[in-house]
């Protein structure tokens, strides 16, 4: 499996309030289209396949939400592609495919919230390392 592109169509922060109280973070991944794409220029023995999502960041109550947009082209091999092809009619994924097309889009988009979270000044969605002080050890 091989990311051939991966663009965002849309991207979208809101921030409603600046009181943080009783805070709750919610990310949601939705995918709304897996479909073959068939392409000319690319010839290979696997298949290519188009996926669209949406990745949203929800601070409730009210507070605000990124929202991202995107597309993603991936290659797979031919079993698989026609696995996850038959699969999708009923709007399931298979879970090896879920599993690595979610973590491309965690990647990507975790990113790119973190820079809009940080331009309007909202707290990460995520824990960043920090370094704090060590604590000296008492000797008895």
């Amino acid at each position: 499996m091989k990311i051939l592109g991966f663009n965002f169509t849309k991207i979208s922060i809101e921030k409603s309030s600046d009181k943080l109280e009783k805070l709750k973070m919610n990310t949601n991944i939705d995918i709304s289209q897996i479909k073959e794409v068939k392409s000319d220029f690319l010839k290979s023995k696997e298949e290519i396949i188009g996926v669209k999502f949406t990745y949203i960041v929800d601070y409730s109550p009210n507070i605000a939400k990124v929202e991202l947009n995107g597309n993603i082209l991936i290659t797979l091999e031919p079993d698989m592609a026609k696995d996850v092809l038959k699969q999708w009619k009923d709007k399931k994924i298979p879970e090896e495919f879920r599993i690595v097309l979610f973590n491309i889009i965690l990647k990507r988009s975790t990113i790119k919230s973190l820079q809009l979270e940080d331009e309007m000044n909202l707290p990460s969605h995520v824990n960043l390392p920090r370094i704090s002080k060590t604590q000296e050890k008492q000797q008895d």
